[in-house]
């Protein structure tokens, strides 16, 4: 069997998945005629957007969401995130999951000391009236349910808007919400790196 492979930007607003009982939800399908048998290689929540990648190969992807591949994301949060919150999020946080409380393992983090160059979402922000916005870069090896979201809520800066901008070497690229490329292969060859010093800068 010849496996298909597609690199996509998730829009805001759409599920990773293709069916559902969800009702008037958004999904992927929308996008493109995707052939059967495609799934999503890890997930974006609803409200996060970024670089997702899609196979009809089930090993590749299990491969490519294992923890030997790392995902980068960059978060908008609510308020100027500090240096303390920064060595939080890298050491690991305490977060809620499943009804358990579960402590992230070690990962790059660092503030963007500048806005990154994304296009704009499909709703709007909040208003920068209601107080200032910053934006911290968290790469990961593991991927747990709204976990992103989560760790910078556990240190006092809840997130307002979160784009994946990177799996593995892969990255976002030139890529406008919504836009789909199908690819001769997902070739993902860069080795783990030592994510806890990837973010020495705070």
């Amino acid at each position: 069997m010849q496996h298909r492979h597609f690199v996509i930007y998730k829009p805001y607003g759409y599920l990773s998945q293709f069916v559902g009982e969800a009702q008037k939800k958004k999904r992927l399908g929308e996008l493109f005629d995707f052939p059967a048998g495609t799934m999503a290689i890890g997930r974006l929540d609803q409200d996060s957007e970024g670089l997702l990648l899609l196979t009809t190969d089930g090993k590749k992807s299990q491969y490519i969401t294992s923890a030997k591949i790392e995902k980068e994301y960059y978060a908008q949060v609510d308020g100027i995130i500090t240096p303390e919150a920064v060595a939080q999020l890298q050491q690991g946080v305490n977060i809620g999951l499943e009804g358990e409380i579960y402590t992230t393992k070690p990962c790059g983090a660092i503030k963007l000391t500048t806005i990154p160059d994304l296009p704009p979402r499909g709703r709007k922000i909040r208003d920068e009236r209601h107080g200032p916005t910053s934006w911290v870069s968290i790469t990961l090896t593991e991927g747990k349910n709204r976990q992103v979201r989560k760790m910078t809520a556990a240190v006092g800066f809840p997130t307002l808007r979160l784009v994946r901008v990177r799996v593995g070497d892969l990255q976002l690229n030139n890529l406008q919400p919504g836009e789909v490329r199908e690819v001769p292969d997902l070739v993902i060859a860069t080795p783990i790196r030592a994510v806890v010093n990837a973010g020495l800068e705070n």
